[in-house]
């Protein structure tokens, strides 16, 4: 798969949407691997406008993540309740304009860009496009991967024609890709096990993989790359707010949730006040939870309160450390 690329590393960046900006896709690509635009909170002229500034970057491959869409059903009540949750918080911040919480359909103009700007790799996380979307995308020749929690998401990937799967274990920061229920924690150790040789598609491994060691266990075990995130937030070219790196470089060995507190899917992050506060309140659903509480992290983060900051990160968080991208990648594998 790599190969086909001119990827001379089987490192691959995580996507990780809100966190990746062009100048971080291109350094991780001029350092060997393969990067990721993470357009899941984009619409499709910032999609275009991205892959426009990283081409100008770089003119290695690179490949970008799209959430895949469903429709919320708002439920009134429920949505209610969730602002009420979130209530003593504005207040605390001194919000007070009511955040808005329409969900728009980007997705047709984020595949419409992605065609346009001749981007080749394209991963989906969140389930599994329509097929009439991945025939569009493969009678372009665009290589399509799919994100899997389990050996039966896997088998659905490739079912479903994708050319390979990114297995994402229990230990992976960030939004879990989960699409079927229920949703399972499988260690990225025994998830690769139960699918590698049983579906016949490249597999990618990614969760809780930090050091040169994790990269060739799971090389060993037959996997083609490695998906890598945390260990690239703390990077010198990452321009995620300082707090994150520092809750990062000063996490613990046992330091992190699961949580639908911010957006109302489950994501792994640093156990703060905010996902303690809000661990038995009601949640409005994907992503009308994240339009809830987007104010609330913007003004965290001007303000100096991480405790109210979703400060994504892996179960391995405490392994990253602080330097350039390619010194974190050539540490993984040169």
């Amino acid at each position: 798969m790599l190969k086909n690329f001119n990827i001379h590393k089987p490192i691959i960046q995580a996507p990780m949407a809100g966190v990746t900006t062009p100048a971080f896709v291109a350094a991780c690509c001029e350092a060997g691997a393969l990067g990721f635009i993470g357009a899941g909170h984009l619409n499709g002229e910032e999609t275009r406008a991205f892959i426009q500034e990283v081409k100008k970057l770089t003119n290695k491959p690179f490949g970008i993540n799209l959430f895949v869409q469903e429709e919320p059903k708002i439920d009134i009540h429920v949505l209610q309740e969730a602002r009420m949750a979130l209530q003593p918080i504005y207040d605390e911040l001194g919000i007070t304009d009511t955040p808005k919480v329409i969900s728009n359909e980007v997705f047709e103009g984020q595949i419409q860009a992605i065609l346009d700007e001749e981007v080749p790799i394209v991963s989906f996380t969140f389930g599994l496009p329509t097929k009439e979307v991945v025939h569009r995308l493969k009678d372009k020749g665009i290589f399509v991967i799919g994100t899997a929690t389990t050996k039966e998401e896997a088998v659905a990937v490739k079912e479903a024609g994708f050319d390979a799967v990114v297995l994402q274990g229990g230990e992976a920061g960030g939004h879990r890709g989960s699409f079927q229920e229920p949703m399972q924690l499988i260690p990225i150790r025994e998830l690769v096990k139960q699918v590698v040789g049983n579906v016949t598609i490249p597999v990618i491994a990614t969760g809780g993989i930090m050091t040169r060691e994790h990269v060739a266990e799971m090389l060993s075990l037959g996997v083609e790359a490695v998906q890598i995130g945390t260990a690239l937030i703390t990077a010198d070219e990452c321009s995620v707010n300082e707090y994150h790196k520092e809750a990062i470089l000063h996490s613990k060995e046992v330091g992190t949730c699961m949580t639908v507190a911010f957006t109302g899917k489950p994501a792994r992050g640093l156990t703060n006040k905010f996902t303690e506060q809000l661990k038995d309140k009601t949640v409005a659903p994907y992503p009308l939870q994240h339009h809830l509480t987007t104010k609330i992290r913007q003004v965290s983060a001007k303000t100096g309160r991480p405790e109210y900051l979703s400060l994504w990160m892996g179960e391995n968080s405490y392994m990253a450390r602080r330097a350039s991208v390619k010194v974190i990648i050539d540490s993984l594998w040169d």
